[in-house]
């Protein structure tokens, strides 16, 4: 198969701390005047291109003169807040030798898990994209806490690739691509050229976490692209360091690994609810809800949940797990947790009995529900 990039029109290109940086001594002033480069050159041959950034904590903790990413917090915000400052200057200064505007996007899980804000997002972005700019997006550590934070610029990047239906994920990184094992470890780990990006086993080939300086690691660059799979999006991960990378791989050059997406695009409200990182409960369902689910394409029915966790309101996003614990959906329920208690493997037409009242027949609509 050739290059996924060959006929991309709209790519999403991620740069990880590491490379940002040089491995946390500042930030790499020359590394970014390169991808600003390519990206106008991209843009010459009308390619899009959003750039998610990572670099700011690191460009803080090297301004604070800290060796090591801090644990708390608030260290890690008063880190981002000052190395913000001169990531984004670095951008605006390279794209603007080239005629481009940049334009800074800061986002928290919760810009994406309210609908609205989801839209208005998007909205924005593709205003951008007609505008002849290049967005740079990044987590906003100054106020992002535990509980709304993406964890990694890996997923924040494949959320955003949903967002605005890209064509390909470019994940830069300071590897090679993905390896059949740890190659830092094993002599005879073989770099994987081409693969499914649902394939289960890139998991466990992808192993642990990152570096010191960023928070991600080749685990979080799979469930990415794993991620981005779901709205037709391939993924490249390939190294940063390579000479002019962005412009190879669009010229048809196999570099790196290559996750193909098989899956059909998903519609733009299935789309938002599969992109959903905050799940607010679990309902275990037996075999023939998980079979009506998948296969007919039916409803959600109170009979077919036996057991659920979590305290959810109405309206709320919950998980849908088969009898073996994993996850074959998710949506928004009809009942809040303590209501779906009350009326656990009950047929529809006793809700009323049970509750006193009856909002909807479903725990959850097929409309408000998306397979995974």
């Amino acid at each position: 198969m050739p290059s996924v990039l060959v006929r991309a029109k709209r790519l999403v290109v991620k740069v990880g701390s590491s490379l940002v940086t040089n491995q946390g001594l500042g930030l790499d002033h020359a590394a970014v005047a390169q991808w600003a480069e390519q990206i106008a050159e991209l843009r010459r041959r009308e390619r899009e291109v959003l750039l998610v950034s990572s670099g700011a904590i690191a460009e803080g903790m090297q301004r604070l003169g800290w060796r090591r990413r801090p644990r708390q917090l608030h260290e890690q915000q008063a880190a981002a807040a000052i190395g913000q400052m001169g990531l984004v200057q670095a951008y605006e200064s390279c794209f603007r030798t080239h005629g481009l505007h940049a334009a800074q996007i800061l986002l928290t899980h919760e810009d994406l898990a309210d609908r609205r804000r989801y839209l208005n997002a998007r909205s924005t972005l593709r205003t951008l994209l007609a505008l002849d700019t290049v967005p740079v997006i990044n987590e906003n550590d100054t106020v992002a806490i535990d509980e709304i934070k993406f964890g990694d610029n890996d997923t924040l990047a494949a959320l955003v690739t949903n967002l605005v239906e890209a064509d390909v994920l470019v994940i830069l990184t300071d590897q090679q691509g993905l390896f059949t094992r740890d190659p830092r470890r094993h002599l005879d780990a073989t770099l994987i050229s081409e693969a499914k990006a649902t394939d289960p086993d890139l998991e466990r080939m992808a192993g642990g976490v990152g570096s010191h300086i960023g928070s991600g690691g080749m685990l979080t660059k799979v469930r990415a692209a794993r991620r981005a799979a779901r709205s037709g999006a391939h993924t490249v991960i390939a190294s940063g360091r390579e000479p002019e990378v962005l412009l190879r791989l669009t010229g048809g050059e196999m570099i790196g690994t290559q996750l193909v997406a098989e899956t059909m695009t998903l519609a733009a409200r299935k789309q938002w609810l599969a992109d959903h990182l905050q799940i607010r409960g679990q309902l275990k369902l037996d075999a023939g809800a998980v079979r009506a689910l998948a296969q007919d394409g039916k409803s959600l029915l109170p009979i077919g949940v036996v057991d659920l966790s979590g305290d959810f309101e109405r309206g709320e996003v919950v998980s849908c797990l088969n009898p073996e614990g994993q996850e074959i959906a998710r949506g928004l329920v009809n009942y809040s947790a303590a209501e779906t208690r009350r009326i656990l493997r009950a047929p529809s037409s006793e809700i009323e009995a049970r509750l006193g009242y009856i909002d909807e027949p479903e725990l959850i609509h097929r409309d408000n529900l998306v397979l995974l």
